[in-house]
């Protein structure tokens, strides 16, 4: 049998969005910066495209930048930031993902900021008290906090740090990453500056995202060449990509009850199970509350074969991760799981679900697991 349980990584291609890219790889090829009939089509799909992904947050097509991902996102919301707005503070927490952490940490080694990183509760949380302290101690800084944590799957309360960056006229970005696609998301209730999305992570294709950009914040780009995604984007765009974004994100939120019951009740019957079957699991973070759905981190009793256990795994035909996938292959281990005082002598393994996931996939995995004890 072979298990998927990586969705946090990536997810599948939907067959619908495949459908919908198709003619723009094939039949509307035209450049969308061309005048004539052939481009003057596929700009047309481009900017339906973007006033489809506007009416799913509520905000207007002009604050919505295609990007090829959530990581070219990040960097764009925090570097235009300090290069624009005149930010030298900005608050993270340890345990953001690292297109967060990494460009902090080279815009700090430059001199171009100072960075201070809000303090953590015993499973993973950011003390919201403390992020008060630092906004008020501070000058007007950026806050870059991510909604839902990729590795243990936290949940930020968006519109309450979203208030406290208003009353302290700070800016706030989120990595959303893991979140869009798989929650409603109203911006107009929410006091956010920037917002970044990769599609891959809601059955849409790989190397495209977006960027939501507050009308009211002005910066300026950071690739520079033509004029698309009105001036602020140069490069020619990733036509099938952004169709089937738009079209993912349709289909995500279309079908977001149903999935979110599915897929909570998948997360909850592996809980149990593991419990039943595993003596002395743990799990890492809120687990069940204030915790992404999708997304489940557990901690197991030490064993002889700890660094063979995501192998052994993979040799069972299971797929999961051992943090983020953009980490890997480090052998550093988990930045988060250090950050939250995860114990290291226990493996840690990141199971992430989607629609696609069944119980007979979670009793084949505790079975397998099982046998590792």
């Amino acid at each position: 049998m072979k298990v998927y349980f990586d969705n946090a990584a990536t997810t599948a291609l939907d067959p619908e969005v495949l459908e919908a890219m198709l003619p723009y790889m094939t039949e509307h090829y035209g450049n969308p910066s061309s005048i004539h009939a052939f481009g003057r089509k596929t700009r047309a799909a481009i900017e339906a495209a973007r006033k489809s992904v506007a009416k799913s947050l509520n905000v207007s097509p002009s604050e919505i930048f295609f990007t090829s991902g959530g990581t070219e996102a990040d960097n764009m919301a925090i570097q235009c930031s300090i290069h624009d707005l005149g930010i030298t503070h900005a608050i993270t927490s340890r345990i953001e993902h690292h297109a967060v952490l990494h460009t902090l940490e080279e815009l700090e080694h430059e001199g171009k900021v100072k960075v201070s990183y809000v303090n953590l509760t015993a499973n993973g949380h950011v003390d919201l008290q403390h992020l008060e302290e630092l906004l008020k101690t501070n000058p007007p800084s950026l806050v870059s906090l991510m909604h839902a944590n990729n590795e243990i799957g936290n949940l930020l309360p968006l519109k309450e740090v979203g208030e406290l960056c208003e009353t302290y006229g700070a800016l706030f970005h989120s990595d959303t990453v893991q979140t869009i696609g798989h929650y409603a998301m109203d911006l107009q209730k929410i006091n956010i500056h920037f917002l970044a999305c990769g599609a891959h992570k809601f059955h849409g294709p790989k190397g495209v995202g977006f960027i939501y950009i507050n009308a009211k914040v002005k910066i300026k780009p950071i690739i520079f060449g033509g004029s698309q995604e009105r001036n602020m984007r140069a490069g020619t765009e990733n036509l099938y990509g952004i169709i089937g974004l738009a079209t993912a994100l349709e289909i995500a939120l279309r079908d977001l009850e149903k999935h979110q019951n599915h897929i909570t009740d998948l997360k909850t019957y592996m809980v149990e199970q593991l419990k039943a079957n595993i003596k002395g699991v743990e799990f890492n973070g809120s687990c069940l509350t204030k915790s992404l759905y999708t997304v489940l981190s557990v901690s197991f009793p030490p064993t002889e074969n700890s660094e063979m256990f995501l192998f052994n795994l993979d040799i069972a035909g299971i797929a999961a991760s051992g943090g983020s996938a953009c980490t890997s292959g480090s052998s550093k281990g988990s930045h988060v799981l250090s950050a939250i005082g995860g114990d290291t002598s226990r493996p840690s393994v990141r199971f992430s679900f989607c629609k696609h996931s069944t119980k007979e996939e979670v009793d084949y995995t505790v079975a397998k697991l099982k046998e590792l004890f």
